[in-house]
């Protein structure tokens, strides 16, 4: 049998961090709910195989997928990959449309928050360093989540935020120049009031007690979401003025995809950030 040079490294790859991090899986974080059906989501938490003295900084990873579809399975190598930087990493499953509208998504995130703030530290992780890297919609729903304060999150609870090539940024100015159908579930996401398209934008939510933001964009995504991080940037820079998205010559889904390598150089830039910001 013959391997490629590149299943190769990615074999290799995936032996060097399956030996640095450990993977608990499928843990329940809604409260009130049928333990046993299948449809209730729930979170893997990846862990550092090497332990340390002091508790680390933890990553929660809200994956996308247009609020329809993706699954945590798919990004086990980004958990391996921060944990074996020394970084626990949290990936939970939300429930996606039409079975859920933004709103009850972005609870479930809140949920997945709080059962982080409370649980971590049994994984070593520290409960004051929490920080929310989203993909696509994940990015928005982890957004919403923090800032929207309906939900309650308290200010500080969350160390910073990682928007990674983030859709839903300003829905409302999105939703009125194209009104939702039934097309990619959108009607039953965001419903037909316009009242909703705000609440459900994070634009609309920032302030100066916005936790820090890192933002990454990428050249070559869909020009709705280049727009919406160019409305996000300028309303955020009145409250952080020095916050420059860093732009990658990249399409949409290879924006995420290069987390799966361990190799990455976003993995010291966050890792940065998480230091600049820690508490």
């Amino acid at each position: 049998m013959r391997f490629s040079y590149f299943t190769i490294v990615l074999l290799s790859a995936f032996m060097l961090v399956n030996c640095a991090a450990k993977k608990s899986t499928d843990i329940l974080y809604l409260e009130s709910v049928d333990k046993n059906s299948s449809k209730v989501p729930r979170l893997n938490v990846f862990v550092p195989r090497k332990s340390s003295a002091a508790q680390v900084p933890v990553l929660i990873f809200v994956h996308g997928g247009n609020w329809n579809s993706g699954r945590k399975g798919t990004y086990d190598l980004l958990g391996r990959n921060f944990a074996s930087k020394g970084v626990i990493t949290v990936i939970p499953d939300y429930t996606l449309s039409p079975d859920a509208t933004y709103d009850e998504m972005a609870r479930q995130i809140v949920s997945v928050i709080q059962w982080t703030k409370k649980n971590i530290s049994q994984y070593n992780g520290n409960p004051n360093m929490i920080y929310i890297n989203g993909h696509s919609a994940g990015g928005h729903l982890g957004a919403l989540a923090v800032m929207n304060p309906k939900f309650g999150i308290a200010s500080g609870t969350i160390a910073g935020i990682i928007l990674n090539d983030a859709a839903g940024l300003d829905m409302k100015n999105y939703l009125e120049e194209n009104p939702p159908t039934a097309k990619d579930d959108y009607l039953t996401t965001w419903t037909a009031n316009p009242e909703q398209w705000k609440d459900a934008s994070p634009i609309y939510f920032l302030n100066k007690n916005a936790p820090p933001f890192l933002i990454y964009v990428g050249d070559k995504t869909y020009n709705s979401i280049k727009i919406a991080n160019s409305r996000f940037l300028v309303a955020l820079q009145t409250f952080q003025p020095d916050v420059e998205p860093i732009k990658l010559n990249k399409r949409h889904v290879p924006m995420v995809l290069q987390y799966f390598s361990p190799w990455s150089k976003r993995f010291d830039e966050i890792i940065a950030f998480m230091k600049l910001h820690k508490k």
